[in-house]
């Protein structure tokens, strides 16, 4: 359910935008699909879980919370990322 540090770190690198980087919109949105993804196996496996229901919820409406605010700071940016990571807006 959880990235390990290697996936992590190899999401940071692809998607930080300086060295250091692990706050950019463009990571956490990245960090997030990542974890978001990771869960769907999970809920083919527990139809039943609602209480990690609840956390995915959270999470896809953060990472939406994000692309929001990056389309209306860079829209380049938020056309580039969506492209990356296949998101469909």
């Amino acid at each position: 359910m959880t990235l390990t540090v290697d996936q992590k770190r190899a999401v940071v690198e692809k998607y930080q935008r300086a060295q250091g980087d692990t706050g950019s919109p463009e990571v956490q949105v990245a960090l997030l699909s990542e974890r978001i993804s990771s869960l769907s196996g999970h809920f083919e496996a527990h139809k039943k879980d609602h209480h990690s229901r609840r956390g995915l919820l959270k999470m896809v409406n953060q990472r939406r919370k994000l692309l929001d605010y990056l389309k209306r700071e860079d829209e380049s940016r938020y056309s580039k990322l969506i492209a990356d990571l296949g998101l469909r807006r």
